[in-house]
């Protein structure tokens, strides 16, 4: 353990008894949590971020979107606007958050998209717009108890599991282990996609999931390169020289690992998570695009980044150089697929 880790501690101990407090409070009914009449399934984690939340979320929009009215409630993380907000075709990220932009430019077309901090008005919001809603998926909400889901999902990477974190300021985690208790699934995500039997019971013997909890898990897939509006497809044909990967993700290393295997020269530039770019941003992403010795010399970015570049002002720097984002899938392992697919589907039956 570190230094710096070891003076942490103590100020870990006082939130970690705050949070503890807070859930007490919840569990004993001072302070109320809420239901809904209809079917709410909460996606979250207990760590600041990278655990896979938003492709996740979008796995569960494509397994139930089949002839269901589906809404997605977000807090809209770094939004400049407050309240209940609706997506739509004149948002921007900093209208509804770069997260709720990527769903709307992915399903905007087919189901509704919000974002409000209070998850209780934010729910009977979308109550009043369309009673009929088949199920609501709450973004990012296990830590808001205000709301009791119908179904909870609690989503940790394989990488840095739940069990081998701290507490905030000493690790990234911002609530305790105790809390997943109240996860009906736990998924480990970004798995190799071939996972051997060993690794899975290693990993299921440190979380210890309780009797009512399943242990799931996943792994991501990569797409194509989308090209930003003004630039021509990319030939996958031919593989490229330099790659110059910019990145405001908290982890971007699976990514770079992915496209440093399709390039002869990988070059990173890494960002805070949530990152607004600037223009002192997106001019030293192009002068290293310019300085770059070599053919074939292309930008990728990944598609959450790309939602806060393309209603940028500084866009334009970017302007005429072949920029490209790369979107990412979620796929649950076959053994765990349908055990999933079926308990998430009978729920919304049951109760729509």
């Amino acid at each position: 353990m570190s230094i710096w880790r070891i003076l942490l501690i103590p100020f870990a101990c006082i939130y970690g008894l705050v949070i503890r407090v807070r859930h007490f409070l919840f569990d004993k009914g001072v302070l109320p949590s809420e239901s809904f009449p209809v079917p709410v399934i909460g996606v979250g984690n207990l760590s600041m971020g990278g655990t896979g939340k938003t492709p996740f979320v979008e796995y569960l929009v494509r397994l139930l979107n089949e002839e269901k009215q589906i809404a997605i409630l977000s807090r809209g993380y770094g939004r400049k606007t407050k309240g209940f907000q609706l997506a739509g075709p004149d948002s921007s990220f900093e209208d509804i958050g770069d997260e709720p932009m990527q769903y709307y430019h992915k399903f905007g077309n087919d189901l509704t998209i919000a974002v409000d901090e209070n998850r209780r008005n934010g729910i009977r919001e979308l109550l009043k717009l369309n009673d009929q809603l088949d199920v609501i998926i709450l973004d990012d909400s296990f830590q808001h108890r205000y709301v009791k889901p119908g179904i909870s999902i609690l989503l940790t990477d394989s990488h840095k599991l739940y069990v081998d974190d701290y507490l905030l300021p000493a690790g990234s985690l911002r609530d305790t282990v105790a809390a997943t208790r109240h996860a009906d699934f736990i998924v480990v995500t970004k798995t190799n996609k071939v996972l051997s039997p060993i690794v899975r019971k290693t990993i299921a013997a440190k979380l210890k999931p309780r009797p009512h909890q399943k242990l799931l898990f996943s792994f991501i897939t990569y797409g194509k390169f989308v090209p930003f509006p003004g630039v021509s497809d990319y030939n996958e044909r031919k593989k490229p020289g330099i790659v110059i990967l910019f990145t405001g993700i908290v982890n971007p290393a699976p990514l770079a690992e992915h496209v440093r295997l399709m390039c002869n020269e990988l070059i990173t530039v890494r960002f805070r998570d949530h990152h607004v770019y600037s223009q002192k941003d997106l001019l030293r992403i192009k002068k290293m695009y310019d300085d770059a010795f070599g053919r074939r010399k292309i930008i990728i970015t990944t598609e959450k980044d790309a939602m806060r570049l393309i209603n940028s002002p500084y866009f334009r720097v970017l302007k005429g150089l072949p920029l490209f984002y790369i979107p990412i899938r979620v796929k649950i392992h076959e053994k765990d697929r349908q055990t999933f697919r079926k308990q998430i589907l009978a729920y919304v039956e049951k109760n729509r």
